[in-house]
């Protein structure tokens, strides 16, 4: 599918993603609330991680380049025709929006994280390093040709192999953010226009007036109203942006907060009409993990207002890396995970998935030598992550070449495990630790291997994924935010 085809799906689909979120809490009449119980389930979140009521909870939130709809059947062509969303043959399954909402216990101060749809990351399932978007795609792909082999065909093998898709989907997420995903919620692409028009249109602010001849956006400056095609022109717009699909993320968190504030306010809660169509739109669009007893969740969000809604974009590098999968989003897990963990503060030690919780960086002593070896083929790996560790205080031992292997490792001496573990975080997920009787106290080494891809991994990684993390203001649902 073509970039342009692929952005006008994103337009439509970001806004409707996060109403399940925002107007769960916010219900004063329960019996809509217990419409909700006709929302279509797939079994996608494992059982040791599923969150109960008043406990804290991380909800991906995905919008997928689909033209199904949440039964998992095609979608009627008059529907696409007064979408513009072309042929129904047109349609992939990538997962064009990726949101992870960070809910504490009580329901305060929820903080919504976005992660670039052309994020460079190894995919969980064995599928290698692509753009995080087509997690999602590849186990769908692999399980619906399984499926059609075995003679399985129309709304089944759909649903079932979109179920593959998002296990996939949250799996990776998981490994990249640290955060454990305990529900997931998806929306079509008939969410979008659906749920905006449902609620009567929403506020906007722009710098600078714009006209896009690709998205067809054509504003003036300052602040107006969108709904229906008007808002899809909005949210998908990035040819003429300074930072491409950056800034229309930026565009689609304004977007998503207005939206929240707007269905938090008393003009949305107290009209019959409108509360009756959203949930209606979000019934026939949004697809939600079997576990999730939504009744619950709604009484759980009772105390959240628009201001306790931020939105966040993860910290990124070069936003035109060269990869087999053309231009990609440059980003190192490691910097991901440590602002994730600075963004939801106190919480983060019950959240981060178990897999990368380690013993905090205070383990380190002061002169802590550390000898870096590279046991990998990228030119020059050794000296920037040294270069890396000496930043953070540890000091440079031996750097040097060995040869290759896969995993990275580092080696402690008796009794500093503790260190070592610490040593390990700085470097990001799946590094393992060795104890190694022959080294000194106070003395490491690092063994960096082919899967490496912490601080350092590449070349522009240590300058420009620091210094392109969001230098912007938050964005908050409890009020307007201009944007480009």
């Amino acid at each position: 599918m073509s970039a342009s085809r692929s952005a006008k799906i994103t337009g439509r689909t970001v806004i409707a993603l996060v109403s399940l979120l925002v107007f769960g809490g916010t219900l004063v009449a329960w019996t809509q609330v217990s419409r909700l119980n006709g929302l279509a389930t797939a079994d996608v979140i494992d059982s040791g991680a599923a969150a109960g009521p008043a406990q804290e909870q991380n909800i991906l939130l995905v919008g997928l380049d689909t033209r199904t709809d949440a039964q998992g059947n095609e979608l009627p062509q008059d529907i696409l025709d007064r979408l513009h969303a072309g042929e129904a043959s047109d349609g992939g399954d990538n997962t064009d929006t990726m949101i992870v909402i960070h809910i504490p216990a009580g329901g305060k101060n929820a903080v919504a994280f976005s992660i670039p749809r052309d994020s460079y990351v190894q995919l969980a399932g064995g599928y290698g390093k692509h753009k995080i978007n087509s997690a999602y795609t590849y186990a769908q792909v692999a399980t619906s040709n399984k499926l059609r082999a075995q003679g399985v065909g129309g709304a089944e093998l759909n649903v079932q192999a979109a179920q593959a898709g998002a296990k996939n989907a949250i799996q990776t997420v998981q490994q990249f953010t640290g955060l454990t995903i305990n529900h997931f919620a998806s929306v079509n692409l008939v969410g979008f226009y659906d749920i905006s028009e449902a609620i009567g249109g929403v506020p906007v602010c722009l710098n600078a007036p714009v006209h896009d001849s690709f998205s067809g956006a054509d504003f003036p400056a300052g602040e107006q109203t969108l709904s229906g095609a008007q808002a899809l022109a909005f949210v998908r717009q990035r040819h003429g942006l300074q930072n491409g699909d950056l800034d229309r993320i930026r565009r689609q968190q304004a977007f998503m907060a207005s939206m929240a504030h707007t269905v938090l306010s008393a003009g949305t809660l107290t009209d019959p009409g409108k509360l009756s169509g959203l949930i209606d739109a979000v019934k026939k669009t949004v697809v939600i993990d079997k576990t999730w007893d939504v009744f619950s969740f709604a009484q759980q969000l009772q105390n959240l207002s628009a201001g306790k809604v931020q939105f966040q974009t993860i910290p990124v590098g070069d936003p035109a890396l060269q990869t087999s999968d053309g231009d990609a989003v440059e980003v190192v897990p490691s910097q991901v995970q440590s602002f994730v963990r600075q963004a939801i503060g106190e919480t983060a030690p019950s959240t981060v998935a178990p897999a990368t919780t380690t013993t905090a960086p205070s383990q380190q002593k002061s002169g802590d030598v550390v000898d870096v070896e590279n046991a990998s083929p990228v030119t020059g790996l050794a000296g920037r992550v040294a270069q890396e560790l000496t930043g953070r205080g540890y000091t440079t031992g031996e750097v040097g070449t060995v040869s290759s292997r896969r995993s990275t490792v580092v080696d402690y001496p008796a009794g500093e495990r503790a260190a070592a573990e610490s040593l390990a975080a700085v470097l990001g997920s799946g590094v393992d630790t060795v104890q190694d009787s022959a080294l000194r106290s106070g003395h490491f080494r690092v063994y960096l291997g082919t899967s490496y891809d912490g601080p350092g991994a590449t070349a522009s990684s240590s300058a420009s994924a620091t210094s392109s993390a969001p230098a912007t203001p938050v964005i908050s649902a409890g009020g307007q935010n201009c944007v480009n």
